[in-house]
């Protein structure tokens, strides 16, 4: 049986929701020329005012955000309340240049918590669950946004934050924990460990898993939901947003549902900036339409997906992104042609590898190298150097098919490669370009 936290509003007709997203972007437009002078300049230089936006049809003349302006702007710059009426802020766990701050008011908190309700109720939780939130709390706004929605929805609520596997053990099995909520590759470092101690799937009494915050494959989804008996949900946020919850997978497991009465998303062609037709793959652009501390307009998100409007079994009518294939700047141009982690850790984990890898790349006289260093799983570890090596030249193959190009590729021991409680730090470019 499907769940819904809003139901009137997760199930409402496309003229519904077109008219709510109508009236907020008016609103919220005006809010953004009257409070952000940084916005407002954006738009004098392109020559519009609020009165040129009179729908979702005119969403396309305003101007864009990057994550440059969020720099440019940093901390206070794109500010749209006073901050005595600001209750919290958030910041991502951004690698490079000054970090990315989000500002939130009590209601831009309130609203977030019921897009997180949303994710969880579609996944099948109601107040009967016990959830248990292996995100990172404090400034990540992963453990905050579950933590909330997971209250909504009156779940019992466990605050575990990231890290120290063995007691996210012990209060899964203690509690009787019925959901997990964390990154997929600590879903998968958790599943291992479950492995080790000699748990099998039915021994384990989670149901379901909202896994995000990463790019992660169909084949790593499989593999967790076979390892835990779970079924695995993918959940979709930006820091920039508010954070997860912005869209959310639901039983069909097919694509995301956008919170389409809190964001309008667009898909742009990245290098020429024009608005593309439904189901065209392209980048992910933002509005953020009632948000009060810090309203994002057409924010561009480096995510490269396609949306689609088809209907889907679970009820819900909102326009659903595929999972991201991956970043425009995660991806990575190796002599000359284009390449996502996410196209490799397909091939890693439909050649039975877990999701332990790295990709180096470097540079050595003049020509790109690729260097994909893959862990063994116990079951595949062997000191037989033939047996290797074939494994070796299998996955070179199946690298050199899906990519186009040739990569080195090294299996390495298990537990060789360093294991992440947040995010994973999948590749290491040592190019100096």
């Amino acid at each position: 049986m499907e769940h819904y936290f809003q139901k009137e509003i997760e199930c409402a007709s496309q003229e519904e929701i077109r008219s709510i997203q109508n009236e907020k972007l008016v609103k919220q437009v005006k809010h953004v020329w009257e409070n952000v002078p940084y916005y407002r300049k954006k738009m004098e230089e392109k020559g519009i005012t609020p009165d040129d936006i009179k729908s979702v049809d005119d969403l396309h003349k305003l101007p864009f955000l990057s994550k440059k302006d969020l720099r440019d702007a940093y901390p206070y710059g794109l500010l749209g309340k006073p901050l005595k009426e600001c209750v919290r802020m958030h910041s991502t766990s951004g690698t490079t240049g000054k970090r990315v701050v989000a500002f939130y008011t009590q209601h831009d908190i309130d609203l977030w918590e019921d897009c997180c309700a949303r994710a969880i109720m579609a996944a099948g939780g109601t107040d009967e669950d016990v959830c248990q939130i292996a995100y990172g709390y404090g400034l990540f706004t992963g453990g905050a946004g579950l933590n909330g929605g997971s209250h909504k929805v009156g779940c019992l609520t466990v605050p575990a934050s990231s890290g120290n596997t063995d007691r996210q053990i012990m209060f899964i099995n203690d509690l009787s924990a019925t959901i997990l909520c964390c990154t997929p590759s600590y879903a998968a470092y958790l599943s291992e460990r479950f492995k080790e101690l000699g748990y099998g799937p039915d021994d384990i009494t989670l149901k379901a898993g909202i896994f995000g915050a990463e790019a992660w494959s169909e084949e790593m989804r499989q593999d967790i939901q076979n390892t835990l008996g779970i079924k695995a949900y993918d959940i979709y946020g930006l820091t920039e947003l508010s954070g997860p919850g912005v869209a959310f997978e639901c039983s069909a497991q097919d694509g995301m549902h956008i919170n389409e009465d809190h964001f309008i998303a667009e898909i742009i062609d990245p290098e020429t900036e024009e608005v593309l037709p439904e189901g065209e793959q392209g980048e992910l652009v933002f509005t953020a339409i009632d948000k009060e501390a810090f309203p994002m307009i057409r924010y561009r998100t480096r995510d490269i997906c396609k949306l689609t409007r088809e209907k889907c079994s679970c009820g819900r009518t909102h326009v659903k992104m595929a999972k991201p294939m991956g970043r425009s700047d995660d991806m990575l141009i190796i002599r000359g042609v284009n390449v996502f982690p996410s196209q490799i850790e397909t091939v890693l984990l439909n050649n039975g590898y877990a999701a332990n890898y790295q990709i180096v790349v470097d540079r050595k006289n003049n020509t790109d190298t690729l260097d994909v260093q893959v862990e063994m799983t116990p079951e595949m570890f062997t000191d037989n150097v033939g047996e290797i090596e074939e494994r070796q030249k299998k996955l070179v193959d199946d690298l050199k098919s899906m990519l186009g190009i040739k990569a080195k590729v090294s299996l390495m021991t298990p537990k060789s490669i360093a294991r992440s409680e947040g995010k994973a730090v999948r590749v290491i470019d040592k190019r100096k370009i």
